[in-house]
């Protein structure tokens, strides 16, 4: 199985062109909603924060507010990120924004100097999944995702304490970096079991996970969640303002169904899936 998903889809293999993927890379694999990845003319720190600062019940203002203290400083570094001031700040600046917005430490680094920019040897040891390493293969450059030992189902699933790590892929680092900027460390692949999201997604399709989208902020599109206790990949809808989700199957033989929002967690937004041939 897995040897005929490295034919299919290209894993591990270097670009033919360094920077840019390898045109076989991409004929058996689909990528969904591509735009989420950042809004026209936006940088995807400046959407990440737009997102952040949403969620919450604050201002910009208010957040700056408590940067200027926390830098003592007397501008406005997420003002200055929203207008284009400030591309790309140092690591000082973005640590303090993760502290003030909640973030986990160094997701912010990750986003905007993305570690696998250093580039080290690998090792035959088991690699922690926050600091996975990328390195050169031949003449390009791979970065390790993890892959979920469960087979997460699209059926009513059964309930699950844990994901089961297993030991890191390589994937062409181009062929990553021509679908998702998200950091490598927030991907998981796994696969999918049962036909209610079909014919979207069939039986054993590999999927690839971004879990920085942990919140339902866009309708009808396809995550990997937690429903009622039970793991699912469904397509999600906000309904009554946001206390109630509808939970829709592709599959038109199934019902969809509403829970309430807080019986639904959300792991993470499906956003590509290779199928084996």
């Amino acid at each position: 199985m897995l040897h005929a998903m490295i034919d299919t889809v290209g894993f591990a293999l270097p670009s033919s062109i360094k920077g840019r993927a390898n045109p076989s890379l991409l004929v058996d694999g689909t990528v969904w909603d591509e735009p989420y990845m950042e809004e026209p003319g936006k940088t995807p720190l400046q959407t990440e924060l737009s997102a952040a600062i949403a969620r919450s019940d604050r201002t910009r203002d208010y957040f700056d507010g408590l940067l200027r203290q926390k830098l003592a400083t007397s501008g406005k570094p997420l003002w200055d990120i929203e207008r284009g001031k400030t591309k790309k700040p140092n690591p000082k600046t973005l640590r303090a924004i993760e502290e003030v917005l909640g973030y986990d430490p160094d997701f912010l680094v990750d986003l905007v100097h993305p570690r696998e920019q250093q580039l080290v040897p690998a090792s035959n040891t088991k690699t922690d999944s926050s600091t996975l390493p990328s390195r050169s293969i031949g003449a390009g450059e791979t970065g390790a995702i993890i892959k979920l030992d469960l087979r997460l189902p699209m059926g009513p699933g059964a309930t699950v304490d844990d994901f089961v790590e297993e030991e890191p892929i390589e994937f062409d680092l181009a062929y990553i970096r021509s679908f998702t900027r998200t950091p490598l460390a927030r991907l998981r692949i796994a696969q999918g079991v049962g036909d209610s999201m079909f014919p979207t997604l069939v039986s054993a399709d590999l999927v690839w996970i971004d879990t920085t989208q942990n919140q339902l902020l866009h309708s009808d599109r396809i995550y990997a969640a937690s429903i009622n206790g039970g793991a699912a990949i469904k397509r999600l809808r906000p309904i009554d303002g946001g206390k109630r989700v509808l939970v829709i199957s592709d599959n038109k033989t199934v019902d969809s169904y509403e829970v309430d929002a807080k019986d639904v967690a959300i792991w993470g937004r499906v956003i590509r899936f290779a199928r084996d041939l």
